[in-house]
């Protein structure tokens, strides 16, 4: 076939794509700043590369600070521009991002709403201590708009919760207090006035009295209802929110008119009740629903256990959250709505929880609530907090309905030790859920007690080096010793405090028949002097004349002159035990 090279080329090939490349060119080049932005991102491809030493990464910065000095306002708002001011502030020194956050001044309310720019404002707000509270000046007037903004409310939010001092938050805060707090504003004040600042609202109402007081609570309700109403905006999880709302709830309280302070907290609760769960996972947030279920009528408490049910595992695990839930079990009188909402929903995750310190708390709540054993003296103060409220909403006595819980959590938890209590007491924290629930749970134990001793059966030391036997494990020593003594060591009585739901005897009982003489004698040989020493003290003090004969032969006096000459821990405690029986 002959090819008639007079045929045109295709217009589709080579040349249209040269003609398309310039035209390109062209359209970049006619664009503001085209030449900057081609120089600076020269210099970014060298800056942000990950493995040069930092005295080259720094030679670069300076080199692209130099290209975009005096230029950084009028590029940060494109996409490729503001990663690169982003990459001077990351990199570079105080000097450089003091420089870029001077250049910025006026635009932060601008740059805080851009999809691109508004983690360059967060970082010079982390970054530049200095600039942060004009940065924050600069959003007065205009905070409640951009908390509900989709770009910039994660500003504000970050900004509150991790980076600003306490007079920084109150310039954040001031907004909610209205115009006419603004108008009087101590912001840009002296010491004293900044001092005054810090306070919050509290400060805002020093010596206000009258209708001047009504109207800043009515503009922060007001305020406040606005963030309510637009949940899909997401503010409603913000930290900064939870502050005011607090603020509010505390200043409702101080109120003298009975009449009055009713109904300004029942005006508030009823604005946000539906969206409660979003707020127990900060302090102020937590304090918030606190108030709620300690002030709340039966129906405003069943309400708010609705709206945070599907959340209970989770809040188990976090330590604001948690303490809703604390709440709730100590002021509800109706303990079978508690059982059945709060109580069932903690027990059923007992496995999950067990791993962690908060999820432990969770569980210990349930059965010995506000024990030193398992909470902090400051722990038990924030908790005891509605205790004063409590006193005049509840009326069933705190200790039945301690009671009722522990009962209602019982059965549960007992399965839970059944099925998975000797793996979850391998693990230090898990060995002490175990030991409590044994001790302190109600309802028939045997088929625990079972479970447990069964996992010390089988060789003595375990032929697995990866899977010690577990009175090789300190801790689950120790859970068994506390078993066998059927309480916790006071060391204010110097005695053990008995608990009257657990037999230590039967116990002892279960460890005879299941674990047997050789198991036994070799524990004892091994790390578990202290507990077969318990194990015997036990037997001597309540076992049958059958036990007492059976384990005085299984510890002869060969075997004892065998641990004499040994280097066991525990052996004198174990020899004077023995020689007990």
């Amino acid at each position: 076939m002959v090819v008639d090279s007079a045929v045109p080329k295709d217009p589709n090939g080579i040349e249209s794509h040269k003609v398309q490349r310039a035209l390109q060119e062209q359209r970049k080049a006619a664009k503001p700043h085209s030449q900057l932005l081609t120089d600076a991102k020269r210099v970014w491809s060298l800056a942000r590369q990950k493995n040069i030493p930092t005295s080259e990464r720094q030679k670069h910065v300076r080199d692209l600070m130099s290209v975009v000095q005096g230029k950084v306002k009028d590029i940060v708002l494109k996409h490729d521009a503001s990663r690169i001011i982003q990459t001077i502030v990351k990199y570079g020194g105080q000097k450089e991002r003091d420089q870029v956050a001077g250049e910025l001044k006026g635009h932060y309310k601008e740059l805080a709403q851009s999809k691109y720019s508004k983690f360059l404002v967060t970082k010079l707000i982390r970054l530049c201590p200095t600039h942060r509270t004009s940065i924050l000046l600069e959003f007065q007037s205009h905070v409640l708009r951009l908390l509900l903004h989709r770009e910039a409310s994660g500003v504000l939010a970050d900004t509150f919760e991790l980076y600003a001092n306490a007079y920084e938050r109150t310039i954040l805060l001031r907004d909610f207090y209205g115009k006419e707090t603004a108008l009087f504003s101590t912001s840009r004040g002296t010491d004293d006035e900044k001092e005054l600042a810090k306070k919050g609202l509290r400060g805002v109402l020093a010596g206000v009295e009258g209708e001047r007081r009504k109207r800043v609570l009515a503009a922060l309700k007001e305020n406040l209802t606005t963030i309510f109403n637009n949940p899909d905006k997401g503010a409603i999880t913000h930290a900064i929110v939870h502050r005011a709302l607090w603020e509010y709830l505390a200043a409702v309280n101080d109120t003298d008119d009975g009449t009055d302070r009713e109904k300004l907290r029942r005006e508030i609760f009823e604005s946000c009740q539906d969206v409660l769960a979003e707020m127990v996972h900060t302090k102020d947030g937590s304090r918030v629903v606190r108030e709620f279920i300690a002030y709340g009528t039966a129906k405003d408490r069943k309400h708010i256990i609705k709206v945070i049910k599907p959340h209970v595992e989770r809040m188990c695990t976090d330590d604001e959250a948690q303490l809703v839930l604390f709440t709730a079990l100590d002021v509800i009188d109706d303990t079978k709505l508690t059982a059945k909402s709060l109580v069932s929903d903690i027990t059923s995750h007992a496995s999950s929880l067990a791993t962690t310190p908060q999820g432990r708390r969770s569980l210990f709540y349930l059965l010995v609530p506000r024990t030193r054993r398992h909470f902090t003296p400051a722990q038990i103060a924030v908790i005891a907090d509605t205790d004063p409220i409590r006193a005049k909403t509840s009326k069933k006595d705190s200790a039945i309905r301690e009671g009722e819980i522990r009962k209602a959590a019982s059965e549960e938890l007992l399965k839970f030790v059944e099925e998975k209590g000797a793996e979850i007491a391998r693990d230090t924290g898990g060995s002490l859920v175990v030991l409590e629930i044994m001790l302190c749970a109600e309802g028939d134990k045997s088929a625990a007690m079972k479970a447990l001793v069964e996992s010390l059966v089988g060789p003595y030391p375990s032929e697995d080096p990866s899977q010690p036997h577990p009175i090789d494990l300190p801790h689950t020593s120790r859970m068994h010793k506390g078993l066998l003594q059927g309480g916790h060591f006071s060391h204010s009585t110097k005695s053990v405090e008995r608990t009257s739901t657990f037999s230590p005897l039967e116990l002892a009982s279960v460890f005879l028949s299941t674990v047997g003489k050789d198991t036994t004698r070799a524990i004892a040989e091994g790390d578990g002097a202290f507990v077969v020493a318990e194990l015997l003290e036990r037997i001597r003090e309540e076992g049958s004349d059958e036990e007492k004969k059976k384990v005085k032969g299984w510890f002869d006096d060969a075997f004892v002159a065998r641990i004499k000459d040994s280097e066991v821990k525990g052996k004198n405690v174990l020899i004077e035990k023995i020689q007990a029986l």
